[in-house]
C-alpha cells in the first residue's frame, strides 16, 4: 500500500505511486501487509496500528530506495502481556536470522551462583546483537522466561523468532561447564549442541566460543571478524565482573533505593578496576537517573557527573554501542542535543537490536520536538524486547510524544499504561497530572498530584522543572499543568 499521486489514462492508473504499491506487494510475505513510509504517516494519525520498520528497500524502476513498514495485527497483545500466557496473535518472524537467548539453567545447586549463569547469557546476547545480519531479542525480554518450563514453539510465537539458544551452567570448585543447544523453534528440531569446559578464570573465552559456534550454525557466511568485533573489553578480575553483574538488576529497576545499591556495587567494582568501561557507563547512568527522576537535591552536579563518567567510558572503548548509548543519554540530559544525536545514531547503527538505544533515541527526538519519529523509535524498542521490564519507560516515552503533539487523551492512555506496568514509577505523575489538566480532567489531575507527593513529599514545580530535559513551551505546558493540578510552586 502506498499513498501518492497517480495518472489516470482511460481505465488505467499510472505513475511512480502505482509502481511503488505494486513492488511492495511483491516484497510482502504471504498473509502480511506492507506499506510505504508515506502510507504509514497518513494512516497512523487515524488508526491505532503498530508497524515494524523494515528499513530502506530497493524498488525496481525507482531511483531511490523506499522505506517499508510491515503492519502488525491490530490490538497487539505483546505490550504489557506476560510470557507463557499465550498471545492472541503470533509475531511475524523477520526475514533474517532471528534468535532469542533464553536464561541458562544454573545446575550448581546454589542459587547464589545464578548471577554466573545470567552473566553468560548477558555476554552471549550482547555479542550476537552486534552481528548486524541477526535479529536478536533483548536480554530483558528473554529473561521473562527464567525459571519457567516453556515450549520453544511458544517462545517462537511470542517473541517472533526462528531460533532459540538454551543451555545450562554448572560450577564445581574452580571448574565450569557450559552446555548450549540451538533449536529451530518453529519445528522444535535441534540444529546444534555443544559442551564447553574450563576453569572459572576462562569464562570469557568460553562465552566467545559459544557465540562463534552459534553464528556458524545459523549463518556460516558471517565472518569471524564480526565475532571478534563483538567482544567487549573484559575486566581484569572476576571480582569486578561479579560486582557489575550483581548491580545490573538494580540499575534497570529505575527505583531510588535500588539506585543507591547499584551505585555502591559499581563504585566497589571501580575501586578494583578503575578502567572498566561497563562499570563506568552503568555508574554514569545511575547518576543521570538521580537527576532526571528528582531523586537528588544536587541535580546539576549529578547531570555533569553522569556526563564525566560516560566520557571516561567512551575514551576506553569508542565503538561499544552500550557505552555510546550512555554517552548519548548523558549528553541528552545536559541538553547537548547535537552531540547526543551523533552518539545515539552511532549506537543504533552499530547495534540495531539494542532496545535501550532505540528507547534513548526516542527520548532525544521528543526533546528535539519530533514526536512522530520518537514514537517510531519507542515502538521499535518495544518490538525488540516486548517483555522487557523497561517497556513501561517506552510507554511513558510514547505518552510524552503525544503530549508534545497536543494529543492529551492519547498521552494519558500511555502514561497510565506505564504506571500499570510499573506502579513504583511515581515520577510519571509529573507528566500525567498536566495531561489530565489539559484534557479537562481536573479531579484526576489533583488525584495524580496526591499520588506524586506520596513518593515525593517535598517536590515543587520549580524542582520538577530543574530535573526535566524538556525546553520552551513544552516545559511551560508541563509546569503550568503541575501548578494548576495543585503541586506547590
Amino acid at each position: 500500500m502506498h499513498v501518492g499521486d497517480v495518472i489516470v489514462r482511460g481505465n488505467d492508473l499510472l505513475g511512480d505511486s502505482v509502481n511503488i504499491a505494486s513492488r511492495l506487494e511483491g516484497l510482502a510475505e504471504p498473509g502480511s501487509v506492507y506499506i510505504s513510509e508515506a502510507a504509514h504517516a497518513y494512516v497512523r494519525r487515524s488508526l491505532t496500528l503498530t508497524a515494524d520498520d523494515l528499513g530502506l528497500q530497493e524498488v525496481k524502476n525507482m531511483d531511490e530506495p523506499v522505506r517499508v513498514f510491515r503492519v502488525r495485527a491490530p490490538a497487539s497483545p505483546f505490550v504489557g502481556s506476560a510470557p507463557g500466557v499465550g498471545p492472541t496473535q503470533a509475531l511475524p518472524i523477520p526475514n533474517k536470522p532471528s534468535i532469542a537467548v533464553l536464561p541458562f539453567t544454573n545446575m550448581s545447586g546454589d542459587s547464589e551462583q545464578d548471577y554466573l549463569a545470567d552473566g553468560v547469557v548477558e555476554e552471549i546476547t550482547a555479542a550476537l546483537s552486534r552481528v548486524r545480519t541477526f535479529f536478536v531479542i533483548a536480554r530483558n525480554s528473554a529473561f521473562a522466561y527464567k525459571g519457567k518450563a516453556v515450549d520453544v514453539r511458544q517462545v517462537s510465537r511470542e517473541l517472533g523468532v526462528r531460533y532459540v539458544l538454551e543451555g545450562s551452567v554448572r560450577k564445581s570448585g574452580n571448574r565450569l561447564r557450559i552446555v548450549a543447544q540451538l533449536i529451530d523453534a518453529t519445528t522444535g528440531a535441534h540444529i546444534w549442541a555443544e559442551q564447553y569446559g574450563g576453569r572459572i578464570e576462562d569464562v570469557f573465552d568460553l562465552q566467545d566460543q559459544i557465540t562463534a559456534s552459534v553464528v556458524g550454525a545459523i549463518q556460516p557466511s558471517v565472518r569471524a571478524a564480526e565475532i571478534e568485533r563483538a567482544r567487549r573489553k573484559r575486566p581484569d578480575s572476576l571480582d569486578v565482573y561479579d560486582l557489575v553483574m550483581r548491580a545490573l538488576p538494580d540499575v534497570w529497576s529505575l527505583n531510588k533505593d535500588a539506585n543507591v545499591r547499584a551505585v555502591g556495587l559499581l563504585e566497589q567494582a571501580l575501586q578494583l578496576d578503575p578502567n572498566y568501561p561497563t562499570a563506568l557507563a552503568l555508574l554514569a547512568w545511575c547518576r543521570g537517573q538521580r537527576a532526571v527522576y528528582n531523586w537528588s537535591t544536587t541535580i546539576e552536579e549529578d547531570k555533569h557527573e553522569a556526563l564525566r563518567l560516560a566520557e571516561m567510558a567512551s575514551v576506553l572503548t569508542a565503538d561499544d554501542p552500550f557505552v555510546l548509548t550512555v554517552l548519548g543519554a548523558a549528553l541528552t540530559i545536559t541538553q547537548e542535543f547535537t552531540a547526543a544525536a551523533k552518539m545515539l545514531d552511532a549506537a543504533t547503527r552499530l547495534d540495531p537490536n539494542s532496545s535501550w538505544a532505540w528507547n534513548r533515541s526516542g527520548f532525544l527526538r521528543n526533546y528535539l520536538g519530533d514526536p512522530e519519529t520518537a514514537i517510531h523509535h519507542f515502538e521499535r524498542a518495544i518490538r525488540l524486547s516486548p517483555f522487557d521490564p523497561m517497556v513501561f519507560n517506552s510507554e511513558f516515552g510514547i505518552g510524552s510524544a503525544h503530549f508534545i503533539a497536543g494529543r492529551y487523551e492519547r498521552a494519558i492512555e500511555f502514561f497510565e499504561r506505564g504506571l500499570i506496568s510499573n506502579p513504583k514509577a511515581a515520577w510519571i505523575h509529573r507528566h500525567l497530572a498536566p495531561a489530565y489538566v489539559l484534557a479537562g480532567q481536573e479531579e484526576k489531575a489533583k488525584a495524580s498530584i496526591r499520588k506524586l507527593l506520596e513518593s515525593y513529599p517535598d517536590l515543587t514545580v520549580s524542582a520538577a522543572r530543574r530535573a526535566m530535559v524538556f525546553q520552551g513551551e513544552v516545559l511551560d505546558r508541563i509546569c503550568d499543568g503541575l501548578r494548576r493540578a495543585g503541586l506547590p510552586h
